[in-house]
């Protein structure tokens, strides 16, 4: 079947537009990346004037993804200074949820290693800059750099969470945080955790659709908590596979009760034998 020339001149026109902020994916993963090898990985950069010009260049990439997908050299100005400010701080809070790591986790034994080789802290450092963007209102730039971690950890945290400081993501693969949960200090999450809503619906997207977890929760492998009213109080601890849709009070600790049965172990039955 041939393609119309109508439908073939519409795709084109829409790519040509530019009014759709396109950017160069592979030039966001290279910020991505860039900027964690120049925050926290060793390299070639030995003096401060080294520092300085790579900081320089990404500062050039950031505001080349703002105004492609903003179309607005003004405000991608605005924008990229505002997030280059920002960043001692979000330096400041990914050292804490590295030494949290390196505290609690009996498999590490320096903070090079965590660096080095968990996807839960890549995870978190990537959520940690694309929120930064997206409580400055950059459209798409945030949700395209969060898919760019779910993509290299399997880790889902979408950049409009709030998210405390001492987080702890241990193996990681399958987590799942959706847009308006609010996460409080020295909390850890294991793998396959889903933190999201309740149901799916267009007219909800304003609303507070996903739990808060308050301080010093610990959540482990499969649990699933989902509800904008749902909060599950501090110092609790739910255990793997629950699902939770209520609050749960301060100091709990929630989990499924198992049961064991032995096995029979005596002679199994002779077996039939049929003569047709």
């Amino acid at each position: 079947m041939k393609v119309s020339e109508h439908f073939i001149r519409n795709i084109l026109e829409k790519k040509q537009s530019g009014s759709h902020g396109f950017f160069d994916k592979t030039k966001m993963e290279n910020f991505v990346t860039d900027l964690y090898n120049v925050l926290f990985l060793p390299g070639e950069i030995n003096t401060e004037s080294q520092l300085h010009d790579r900081f320089e260049d990404l500062q050039k990439i950031l505001l080349d993804l703002i105004k492609n997908a903003s179309d607005d050299e003004v405000f991608a100005k605005k924008k990229t200074d505002d997030f280059f400010l920002a960043l001692p701080d979000i330096y400041s809070a990914l050292i804490l949820d590295a030494e949290s790591i390196l505290e609690f986790d009996p498999a590490t034994e320096s903070l090079e290693e965590i660096l080095l080789s968990y996807p839960g802290f890549f995870a978190t450092y990537v959520y940690r800059i694309s929120h930064q963007l997206w409580i400055q209102k950059v459209k798409i730039l945030p949700r395209v750099i969060s898919e760019y971690a779910h993509s290299k950890t399997g880790i889902d945290i979408h950049p409009g969470a709030v998210i405390g400081k001492y987080f702890f993501i241990d193996h990681g693969t399958g987590i799942v945080i959706g847009e308006t949960t609010e996460i409080g200090n020295h909390v850890k999450l294991y793998q396959g955790v889903t933190l999201g809503a309740l149901n799916v619906s267009k007219d909800k997207a304003n609303e507070k659709r996903h739990p808060n977890i308050e301080d010093h929760v610990i959540i482990y492998s499969g649990a699933t908590i989902l509800g904008g009213n749902t909060t599950i109080g501090r110092d609790s601890i739910i255990g793997g596979n629950v699902w939770i849709t209520q609050n749960v009070p301060s100091g709990s600790l929630v989990y499924h009760k198992s049961e064991i049965k032995i096995k029979d172990n005596g002679t199994l039955p002779e077996s039939l034998t049929f003569v047709i």
